[in-house]
């Protein structure tokens, strides 16, 4: 059966090796109080799915707590069998898994192990808000990290020594941090990609019925008012009208009359708390939803010109070179290209 379905993957274009020469992988995950389970989860089942069609166990994994209890998730549920960190062994990473109330949920203990696993070469990742606890613990300074969208601020403030990042994930040398949510997904794409090659992983992202596997280089969503906080919330009116008008983009005169602020006030509140300008804010915004189009769906380019606001193609091209480097036509061939993620490499940190 293992050998039928590798020779079936291969017809498919993939560069798996057999299954009986691949090192087992073993990835590690402890649960910390409060954790979030669809961040765990979203981890896990790809690791499964891979195993599952390869035909081989390629990966193996393990659910820990600090005294080995089960440690119960935000939603009340909890994993078994968990067992102890001390009884941890050989692993390839260890994820530390955070979620609500992480800083009550890191104890001077749980600092001290982390340590101790760090003294001993252990790669250390973290998912959802388990960044919070590498950093208290000082492994995540002069590296590149990523949190979920909530704690990046408090986290900048905080550890001034770790290069927080708005990336859905981060791969600095041996650390491995992640944002929540669906975002553990993409990272153990990634991370199959380079055990298994491009075709398994695009296999696992169908079977999960993911449109694309997203890269490092993609940035998780952060919405304004978590940039800005809600008391602002003349710019977030604003910022809700453009993107409820990206089709007709609204001119600053209209949203101005609209939101009972006059244009110096709006381009004063823009400079102050975004540092930028209405238009070019605007602009991205309109960039943004047009390279999920082309990602996401099989539009034709002229469309996407007209839906997302723009006057014509070369113009189009134009704004979305300088934004992202290439033009929309570029943008298909290099998502459908994937491309090999750089394994233990630091990604380049993107901080707004």
């Amino acid at each position: 059966m293992a050998a039928s379905r590798s020779l079936f993957l291969l017809s498919l274009g993939g560069t798996l090796e057999s299954p009986a020469v691949l090192r087992k992988c073993k990835y590690a995950f402890l649960t910390l109080p409060n954790y979030s389970l669809i961040a765990v989860a979203n981890a896990l089942e790809p690791l499964r799915m891979a195993n599952r069609l390869v035909g081989n166990e390629v990966y193996e994994w393990s659910v820990l707590s600090l005294d080995g209890r089960a440690a119960d998730a935000s939603s009340g549920l909890n994993l078994s069998p968990t067992g102890a960190l001390d009884k941890l062994g050989a692993v390839d990473i260890l994820f530390v898994c955070g979620g609500i109330n992480v800083r009550e949920a890191v104890s001077p203990a749980l600092l001290t192990a982390l340590r101790r696993l760090a003294e001993r070469r252990v790669p250390l990742g973290a998912l959802c808000t388990g960044g919070y606890a590498l950093a208290r613990a000082g492994l995540l300074d002069n590296f590149s990290a990523t949190i979920h969208w909530e704690n990046l601020s408090a986290l900048r403030e905080e550890f001034p020594r770790v290069r927080i990042s708005d990336q859905l994930f981060t791969i600095d040398r041996d650390r491995f941090t992640c944002s929540g949510g669906t975002a553990p997904l993409d990272l153990m794409l990634n991370l199959i990609q380079v055990k298994l090659g491009p075709r398994i992983s695009q296999l696992v992202s169908e079977q999960f019925i993911v449109d694309r596997v997203r890269k490092d280089t993609d940035r998780q969503y952060v919405p304004l008012r978590a940039q800005v906080g809600v008391s602002h919330r003349g710019l977030i009116r604003v910022a809700q009208l453009m993107e409820e008008n990206i089709e007709k983009p609204l001119s600053l005169e209209k949203i101005a009359k609209a939101t009972g602020l006059s244009r110096r006030q709006i381009e004063r509140l823009f400079k102050r708390d975004l540092n930028c300008v209405p238009k070019h804010y605007y602009l991205e915004m309109r960039l943004r939803r047009a390279r999920e189009l082309l990602l996401q769906t099989a539009m034709p380019i002229m469309d996407i010109t007209t839906a997302c606001g723009f006057q014509s193609p070369p113009h189009f091209s134009k704004c979305y070179r300088i934004q992202f480097g290439y033009p929309p036509s570029a943008e298909r061939k290099i998502g459908d290209k994937g491309g090999r993620l750089r394994e233990f490499r630091a990604a380049p940190a993107t901080v707004t």
